[in-house]
């Protein structure tokens, strides 16, 4: 019998390898493409997606990412709902339907699982992401010579400045005194580098004073929030990311050729070569493959996890160079199969050592490959899920 799925889409970008990776695994796979307009309950959404799930036969729904109102709905009809998180941090989560009896929940960040597993232990495990290796070295094959022009010479970053991300920004009327005190906590994580203070550092009095100012009375029935852990990612995490990255980049624009592609402002950005945002699909696996060094400063919402670019920058067969994140170094060899590093004046010295020695580079950036396409794409990944729910 034909295994059947159903994946309601909203245009993350691992969809279409998400549902590649189903495919390799005997899979046959739909589609549903209506946009949820609320999360928690969209009557429109619901009854369309209801009426399709009854017509048809499906082993389990999925989408990338947890939505309470799917999740509302397969665990009403008493079907299984398979998801896997991709964001983090991610509101939703604390979403009374996590609990669920149907839920098949995947967290990529091993302290995300640990944080909310005891919501439903039966229905949360953790499961890194992976990398479409085939797509992507295809794509670097059959890469234009005009394509080659908006790769980087030197340095790569492509992402965002969180510079649009940071709610901490937008915040009215914030105490001056509770301000600093925010700010001089923001300078600690920022001067610690990897280790992850945020939390620890918030006392009770900070919390209180912050949620006098930030109410939470507009959160949806039900949600239950631990209010450390929400002002250490949701609020503060963001601003650390802003900030370090802006950072990172003008130090390293001092003294390298360092091209930036984002759709962020950059006008806190200095000497640094400006390409415009990257499309998803095409473009970045050229930017990967044919700049010399590809960063990936893990944006600090990430606690443990390896974050998508990793695997898509070495899926792409190139070189990277990433902040000393926990995951990263339990799963790939740091000098082996990408290089790591733990403050910024190690970041500027180990760019430095690889623009001179292309060599070791280039032997780097293929090892890192072929660890991925041995162990990490998501056909195989997949392939781990499948046992997992089989298991359920």
């Amino acid at each position: 019998m034909t295994h059947t799925i159903l994946i309601c889409r909203y245009q993350s970008i691992c969809e279409p390898d998400v549902i590649a990776g189903f495919e390799k695994n005997g899979y046959r796979v739909e589609e549903f493409t209506k946009e949820i307009q609320d999360p928690d309950y969209d009557v429109d959404y619901l009854q369309q997606l209801a009426e399709v799930i009854l017509a048809n036969h499906y082993d389990f729904i999925f989408s990338m990412n947890f939505f309470p109102i799917i999740s509302k709905l397969c665990n009403a009809l008493r079907l299984p709902y398979v998801c896997w998180q991709v964001d983090a941090p991610f509101f939703l989560l604390n979403a009374p339907e996590i609990s669920g009896e149907y839920n098949c929940i995947f967290l990529f960040d091993r302290k995300l699982y640990q944080q909310y597993r005891h919501k439903n232990p039966q229905g949360i495990y953790h499961l890194p992401l992976a990398a479409n290796t085939e797509r992507l070295q295809n794509t670097v094959l059959n890469c234009l010579p005009e394509k080659k022009l908006r790769c980087g010479k030197e340095i790569a970053f492509i992402g965002s400045l969180y510079t649009e991300k940071s709610v901490f920004n937008r915040i009215r009327q914030m105490p001056q005194k509770l301000k600093k005190e925010l700010e001089i906590l923001i300078e600690k994580q920022l001067a610690q580098g990897q280790q992850d203070l945020l939390a620890e550092l918030l006392t009770p009095e900070l919390i209180n004073d912050f949620f006098q100012v930030v109410s939470l009375d507009a959160m949806p029935e039900g949600y239950q929030v631990d209010k450390r852990l929400f002002l250490a990612d949701e609020y503060l995490a963001v601003k650390v990311t802003e900030l370090e990255r802006i950072r990172l980049l003008n130090r390293l624009a001092e003294e390298f050729a360092v091209s930036v592609y984002t759709q962020s402002d950059i006008s806190p950005l200095h000497n640094i070569r400006f390409c415009g945002s990257a499309d998803s699909l095409y473009e970045m696996p050229h930017i990967f493959k044919y700049s010399k060094i590809n960063l990936n400063p893990t944006a600090k919402g990430i606690h443990t996890g390896i974050s998508q670019r990793v695997w898509d920058v070495l899926g792409a067969g190139g070189f990277l160079i990433c902040n000393a994140q926990p995951e990263v170094l339990e799963t790939f060899e740091a000098g082996k199969d990408l290089e790591v590093y733990y403050s910024l004046e190690e970041l500027a010295d180990k760019c430095r050592y690889y623009l001179r020695y292309e060599k070791e580079r280039r032997r780097i950036a293929v090892q890192g490959l072929q660890k991925v396409q041995k162990y990490h794409t998501y056909e195989k990944r997949i392939g781990q899920m499948l046992q997992i729910i089989e298991k359920r």
